[in-house]
């Protein structure tokens, strides 16, 4: 993360005292409800200190966070689902090799083209290879600094071969690859282990969730050190539905259900928030557990109809409730969309400036369409050499966005980006008046 130098560090408390008064729901003038508000830090540019380049792009970069005083701190587990069911086609080239495996089960090819129980005509483009390229996306994306800390769960099982259930009554069903931890590398350095080992068995979702629990809160036999104001979540990514603990392990029993929302239960009394990925047709045929599983604690269901697609739809997620943030010049009334916002609210991007003074609004909206802004004064310089990195930076920041707009519906957000545009014309028009 980025650290303010002194002057900054100065100002943050006027800022965030600021936010307190501008963010307010009534203030920000959105049709919010509850108690929620959208507060925002800005981390640069510093204060009293000039933008200076040749494209006339100012760099922002700060902090938004649904509810709080402050960007507070996450504890996140991914849990993924290595059942049997997993090694089918993506759809996606997930090993980008030039071939999107196929499944032959779903192709009109002549006998003999793939061996017998082949689920993907390439190996690298499975769903599990989907889910762990997914995992290992995001865990790229976050920013070290303390306030993350990231853990991986996987969860199948394992079943008799004569009988079809399974195989111990003891067996455990769930492991933690990764503890909860800050140290990003050495956490992805332990997914291509878990692709390796490669998918089996059924799909026990009460015993992975239970497991992802344990690690969070700091229950008995967790292998993680649990911080008490740590907002924990589970990303929880599965291709079907919950077919163990209970009779066999390739049907899908109302008692397997009912354990899974057990541990949802457990979850939300612990203070534990699940968001659930439902990966292609079998998830989302019959998808009443995973909907369940976010609903009882509060999280969000989003549906992936091609699972090779939850690489981009990871990437999006919110571990802060903020789905999207806006720039907006109040001086030359231009609106910039070019903004990166990560999972923990995070964000950067470019705003279009004038030589001189430039009043600047940031606003940010939170998942449950409140919204909250903050303003302040930017001096831009014309000066130095034109910056090749950032301009390379706001094409990156303009193509993930892009990206994440074809994969994910994105309906409140273009309400609340088309309700900046109309706020900025009404304060333009009264400035224009009282001209």
């Amino acid at each position: 993360m980025h650290l303010p130098d002194r002057t900054s560090r100065i100002c943050l408390p006027l800022l965030w005292a600021s936010c307190a008064l501008l963010c307010m729901p009534a203030a920000a003038g959105s049709t919010e409800t509850g108690d929620t508000t959208v507060r925002i830090l800005i981390e640069s540019p510093n204060s009293g200190e000039p933008v200076r380049n040749e494209v006339h792009q100012a760099p922002i970069r700060g902090n938004a966070v649904a509810s709080g005083d402050r960007p507070i701190e996450f504890d996140v587990m991914i849990l993924l689902d290595i059942s049997g069911s997993t090694k089918a086609a993506s759809g996606v080239d997930v090993d980008a090799d030039g071939e999107v495996g196929i499944n032959p089960k779903l192709e009109m090819l002549p006998p003999g083209a793939y061996p017998t129980g082949t689920l993907s005509s390439d190996t690298g483009d499975t769903i599990l290879a989907a889910e762990v390229a997914a995992a290992e996306a995001l865990i790229a994306n976050l920013q070290r600094g303390g306030r993350i800390r990231i853990g991986i769960v996987s969860f199948s099982g394992e079943m008799d071969p004569d009988t079809g259930r399974r195989k111990r009554y003891d067996q455990q069903d769930a492991w933690v690859e990764v503890p909860l931890t800050d140290d990003f590398d050495a956490a992805r350095a332990r997914l291509p282990a878990i692709l390796a080992r490669g998918p089996y068995g059924g799909t026990n979702f009460a015993a992975g969730l239970r497991v992802a629990i344990t690690e969070l809160v700091g229950l008995q036999g967790a292998r993680s050190v649990p911080r008490p104001e740590a907002k924990k979540v589970v990303l929880f990514l599965t291709d079907g539905l919950p077919t163990f603990p209970i009779g066999a392990g390739a049907t899908a029993d109302p008692g397997d259900t009912e354990a899974a929302l057990a541990a949802a239960r457990v979850a939300r009394s612990a203070g534990v928030t699940i968001n659930t990925y439902a990966l292609g047709p079998s998830a989302l045929g019959n998808p009443f557990a995973a909907t369940e599983i976010a609903r009882v604690t509060r999280g969000t269901f989003m549906p992936v109809q091609n699972p090779g697609d939850i690489v981009s739809f990871l990437q999006g997620t919110s571990f802060a409730n903020v789905d999207d943030v806006v720039f907006t010049n109040l001086t030359t009334q231009e609106i910039s969309y070019d903004v990166s916002l990560l999972p923990d609210g995070s964000f950067s991007g470019f705003v279009p400036v004038r030589e001189g003074k430039n009043r600047v609004r940031v606003t940010a909206l939170a998942s449950d369409g409140v919204s909250g802004s903050v303003d302040f004064d930017l001096v831009f310089e014309a000066a130095g050499f034109s910056q090749r990195e950032l301009s390379i930076e706001l094409e990156r920041i303009r193509e993930r966005n892009k990206q994440l707009e074809i994969l994910i519906e994105r309906e409140n957000i273009q309400r609340f980006r088309a309700r900046q545009r109309k706020e900025l014309e009404i304060e333009a028009g009264i400035e224009g008046a009282a001209e």
